[in-house]
C-alpha cells in the first residue's frame, strides 16, 4: 500500500539564527539539521521532539518573500501542536515572553490556545479531550 505523509513544512523567516533560537530555545524544539548551502543559504530543519512532521526554515531572499514573513496564512491559525498538558505548556510560553493571542479555551475537541511565533504566524497549541 502507498502511503503519503507530510514531512516537511516550509516557513519563511527573516534570520536562520533569531529562528532557531526562537524555536530551538523558546518552544523546546530539536534543531534536526543545518547545513550550509550556495549563496549564503542553508538547510535548517527544527521539528517538536519526536514529531514526523518537521519545519524547514527559509531565509526569506525576495521582496515578495519578506512580505510574507509571519502572513503565510493570512491571519489564520497556520500550525498545530498537540500537548498533554495546556496549563504548564500555556505558562512555559508566557515565561520565555510568547504572544498568547487566546488564552485556553475547551471545545469538544479538547482546550486550546492560541499564540504566535516571532514573526506573527499563529499557532494553535491543543490538549486533545482524549488525551
Amino acid at each position: 500500500m502507498n502511503q503519503l505523509i507530510i514531512k516537511h513544512i516550509t516557513l519563511l523567516v527573516r534570520d536562520y539564527d533569531e529562528a532557531i533560537a526562537f524555536f530551538c530555545e523558546t518552544l523546546g524544539f530539536d534543531l534536526q539539521e543545518d547545513t550550509p548551502q550556495e549563496e549564503h543559504k542553508r538547510r535548517v530543519v527544527v521539528a517538536p521532539r519526536g514529531s514526523e512532521c518537521s519545519l524547514i526554515l527559509a531565509k526569506a531572499s525576495t521582496v515578495e518573500q519578506q512580505a510574507l514573513i509571519g502572513k503565510q496564512c493570512g491571519g489564520r491559525v497556520f500550525l498545530y501542536l498537540h500537548t498533554d498538558d495546556l496549563d504548564r505548556e500555556a505558562l512555559r510560553l508566557k515565561e520565555q515572553g510568547v504572544r498568547i493571542v487566546r488564552e485556553p479555551t475547551t471545545a469538544a475537541f479538547g482546550r486550546a490556545l492560541v499564540f504566535e511565533d516571532l514573526y506573527g504566524n499563529r499557532w494553535d497549541l491543543v490538549e486533545p479531550a482524549s488525551v
